[in-house]
């Protein structure tokens, strides 16, 4: 890119304490297809030597801000205010955009000027970088409000490229909704712009035990606000699904903390969850499959001890016939390779 070009797009990572991740995801967003770009590292108080990883990084569309630690929400609005492109979009340290992410996402922004978000579907790694699961893959184009009240279909803080003006209109990230910042944020959007969809996988979220996202009770706590937050603004037509954005919230804390590093606690805490699904949305009992692979798992987590549960996953892996896995990882290896 020219010095003299005003970027199109403005890309912020806010990065902390991410020296294991952020070389490859910053590499994901300077090899894009589409180069007119700007990258804006929000360093946030980091004390690993993640600084030290960015410096070894030549090319002068990164640019690196240090600042005392103050949080994500704090650090994507930072990055906000010294971002000049007409668009904008934001990328966790330990994530990874496929090659064409931000070029099919700005070409559907063109192609529908009455959009303000464009938005990829997104598929999850672990923190070795293997494929883990699919994400829900919804499609949207058009108001996406009624939805979004119900459940983050974005998914995390790594997707959307969204129009600089709309970001403007709405304010920044919420500081105060730690955990569920980004679910504010794309629910205050969709209430004034529409959204379009790429309907791609181009988000590789990356699943970590440090990750912030694996506090499970603080993730409740937040998302609780905002359900409450949100409902108040709502219109009275939509009052009514209030229930069932319990009931899908409670769905993925389940699941969610079923993923955490397994323990009684966390089985106490996944059974506490799965009864407040049913409580919400008594209908969900009758989806057998899902219902009762958390009723097994929860089950096997608070009978067994940790050390049996692993042994059972290795029974069980050896009795099952399952495809090699890397043929689930292909997606992530084309980024990789």
């Amino acid at each position: 890119m020219n010095n003299n070009t005003k970027p199109v797009i403005s890309v912020i990572i806010p990065a902390y304490n991410a020296a294991k991740t952020i070389q490859e995801t910053v590499m994901s967003v300077l090899n894009q297809t589409f180069s007119n770009l700007e990258l804006i590292v929000i360093n946030d108080g980091s004390q690993d030597s993640t600084l030290e990883v960015l410096s070894s990084i030549k090319d002068s569309r990164l640019q690196v801000f240090f600042y005392e630690n103050a949080g994500i929400s704090m650090a994507r609005n930072r990055g906000i205010e010294r971002a000049s492109g007409e668009f904008i979009s934001f990328l966790d340290a330990d994530d990874i955009w496929t090659p064409d992410k931000l070029e099919a996402q700005l070409t559907a922004l063109e192609k529908n000027p009455q959009a303000g978000v464009a938005y990829s579907w997104v598929d999850y790694i672990d923190e070795y970088g293997n494929f883990f699961h699919p994400g829900n893959h919804i499609t949207i184009n058009g108001s996406a409000y009624e939805k979004m009240l119900v459940q983050n279909i974005l998914e995390n803080g790594s997707n959307p490229l969204i129009r600089r003006e709309a970001l403007t209109e709405v304010g920044g990230f919420d500081s105060s909704l730690t955990l569920a910042e980004d679910w504010d944020m794309w629910l205050r959007l969709s209430e004034r712009y529409d959204f379009v969809t790429v309907p791609s996988v181009q988000i590789l979220y990356r699943i970590s035990s440090r990750s912030a996202s694996t506090n499970i009770v603080k993730m409740e706590n937040s998302c609780l606000k905002l359900i409450e937050k949100s409902f108040k603004n709502a219109p009275a037509s939509l009052q009514y699904l209030k229930k069932n954005t319990l009931s899908t919230l409670y769905h993925y804390l389940t699941f969610k903390s079923l993923e955490s590093p397994l323990s009684r606690k966390n089985g106490i805490i996944a059974m506490g969850y799965f009864w407040n699904v049913i409580k919400n949305d008594s209908s969900t009992i009758w989806q057998w499959q899902t219902m009762s692979k958390a009723l097994f798992k929860i089950s096997t987590v608070l009978i067994l001890s940790p050390e049996q549960y692993k042994k059972l996953k290795t029974i069980v892996k050896k009795l099952m016939i399952k495809e090699p896995a890397n043929q689930l990882e292909i997606k992530y290896n084309e980024v990789k390779n």
